[in-house]
């Protein structure tokens, strides 16, 4: 299973509309505090898009619906339902990927069977309303290390505040790639934001393997 480098994290199918049309290949619908009916609708329309341009949607806390329209993935934050519980109602052939702050977290995650993980958040972000402690570069530096140590293998995804420029800074110690939400969608362009964070982890993976 192939995990994108670039998660584009979006709230209405517009969005994801436009991120597909520059190449974007992974997007994550985020809704809160909506009714069930609405959430289903607004996600049956994301899922169009993403499925005209042959991009995956992976839906964030909510397994059940995820399940029942056939996403092709779900996200769970700290605060969901447990992982392990969500792979029980997925199955095995969905993407699960889990939300951590430590390497405690990725561990519990690993063990559940996750595909990848979420981890953050790299900077203050006003996007989430409850924030864990903000590692930094030389917090993924110190967990990506014990990861290591432990002879652990699974992607991480670097999220929080992300900009361009932390994008290389990231790649170097190690992550797999990054989530972004406002970088995007509050951008001038977003199509192009969107364009230039794909160029810029692609150039970051060929540095990498020089």
């Amino acid at each position: 299973m192939t995990i994108s480098s670039f998660h584009y994290i979006v709230t209405q199918p517009e969005q994801a509309a436009v991120a597909c049309s520059a190449g974007a290949d992974w997007i994550q619908l985020r809704l809160k505090n909506k009714p069930y009916e609405d959430w289903k609708a607004i996600t049956q329309e994301t899922q169009a898009v993403c499925k005209a341009s042959g991009a995956r949607l992976i839906i964030n806390d909510n397994p059940h619906l995820a399940g029942e329209i056939g996403a092709d993935g779900v996200h769970l934050g700290k605060e969901d339902m447990p992982l392990a519980q969500a792979r029980k109602l997925v199955g095995s052939e969905m993407i699960i990927g889990g939300t951590a702050n430590t390497l405690e977290d990725i561990l519990l995650h690993y063990q559940s069977g996750a595909d990848y993980i979420g981890l953050g958040p790299y900077r203050f972000t006003t996007t989430k309303e409850k924030l864990s402690p903000i590692l930094g570069l030389a917090g993924y530096q110190r967990i990506l290390d014990g990861l290591r140590q432990q002879g652990i293998s699974i992607p991480i995804i670097a999220i929080g505040g992300i900009t361009q420029p932390d994008v290389p800074l990231l790649r170097q110690v190690g992550v797999h790639g990054i989530a972004v939400s406002s970088a995007v969608s509050a951008a001038a362009d977003p199509a192009e934001q969107t364009r230039l964070f794909l160029t810029l982890l692609y150039e970051s993976v060929s540095d990498h393997r020089r």
